[in-house]
């Protein structure tokens, strides 16, 4: 079976907040987040990407699972040889993957007047700019989605959709190490992906 599902921390694991958890009711209305920055870079020539259509699908499971506020997440679409050398790198297999979750774990907050943290010197009294809790990167690979895609019999569009739900799962502290974890994700992705995806909840980029 193909690996779709890397769920690596290579930075430590973020403890899931309880109030982002699965179960936890949305406010039954739009919940994107409209403060989240979510970044698209798409650095492959091998399947086009509706880099807004992917970001508003990110923004908006982030704010079903009640992360609001000034957050970063960021995405990258990469070719299937990054993928693979990523995949290496930080998970120890060889060959491509479908898509790869890097949370960030460090607090975005020490500040001071100290050169290397960005201090704005003595004598301005004037406050320092709160910086975005930065989520974390997704990695996905469009070629290898396309292939799995086909064999799974569905649209590339949609496999890619999973992916992206899958990896902010991933971020905001879900896994699938255990069968019983397991079970809850995918019943959140579930949930996610019949309310943001199909039906046309999430409209094309343009």
């Amino acid at each position: 079976m193909n690996e779709r599902r890397p769920g690596h921390r290579p930075r430590g694991g973020r403890p899931s907040d309880p109030s982002r958890a699965a179960g936890v009711p949305d406010d039954g209305v739009d919940v994107a987040n409209a403060d989240a920055n979510v970044f698209v870079a798409d650095e492959q020539d091998d399947v086009a990407v509706d880099s807004v259509r992917w970001a508003q699908l990110a923004r908006r499971c982030l704010g079903a699972e009640r992360v609001r506020g000034d957050v970063m997440l960021s995405m990258l679409f990469v070719a299937e040889d990054v993928m693979a050398d990523l995949n290496h790198q930080f998970l120890g297999k060889h060959g491509p993957t479908d898509v790869l979750s890097f949370p960030i774990d460090e607090e975005v907050t020490e500040r001071g007047r100290q050169p290397d943290n960005g201090g704005r010197g003595p004598g301005d009294s004037s406050p320092s700019p709160t910086a975005p809790e930065i989520v974390g990167d997704l990695v996905l690979c469009p070629a290898y989605a396309a292939r799995q895609a086909e064999d799974n019999g569905r649209a590339l569009d949609d496999e890619l959709a999973l992916l992206v739900v899958h990896g902010v799962l991933h971020l905001c502290g879900y896994d699938h190490v255990e069968d019983d974890e397991a079970e809850e994700m995918e019943h959140r992705e579930q949930e996610l992906l019949d309310r943001f995806w199909r039906g046309d909840a999430v409209v094309p980029g343009g």
